[in-house]
């Protein structure tokens, strides 16, 4: 909706349709992967968790290939929850995909539009009481 509206303002996606079918299709690996494992990482425990770690790790790592050294995805802390439940690190896992989330972070439109990562891990938190997971 954005891109149509104000194509020349600020498009969130690139203008050159092969990239833009790129771009799509990773937004549609995260919607489809990334979430739902890392739902996983935080709902389930023992080998089940572990897995679901492996599995969401190992999406991480395409992703943070698909970066390479761009500075941002289609050209030039946003997990915390995951690592605090699954006892792991991004960073140490996927170098480029948590610098260029740093990246994003220096700008005002991505910083002051995220909440703040303790008040989602208390909700992770709180959902698991919800759901009687542990």
């Amino acid at each position: 909706y954005i891109d149509e509206i104000w194509p020349h303002k600020s498009p969130l996606r690139p203008t050159d349709p092969y990239q833009r079918a790129i771009a799509k299709f990773w937004g549609d690996f995260v919607d489809k992967n990334i979430y739902d494992l890392g739902r996983k990482v935080w709902a389930t425990k023992g080998e089940e968790q572990k897995a679901a770690k492996k599995e969401f790790i190992e999406c991480l790592k395409l992703l943070d290939g698909e970066l390479g050294n761009k500075a941002y995805f289609g050209g030039e802390n946003l997990a915390g929850a995951y690592e605090k439940r699954g006892n792991f690190s991004i960073e140490t896992e996927c170098p480029k995909l948590i610098a260029w989330a740093k990246r994003c972070m220096e700008k005002d439109s991505v910083s002051k539009s995220l909440p703040d990562q303790d008040k989602i891990y208390g909700f992770v938190l709180h959902l698991k009481k919800v759901f009687k997971i542990e």
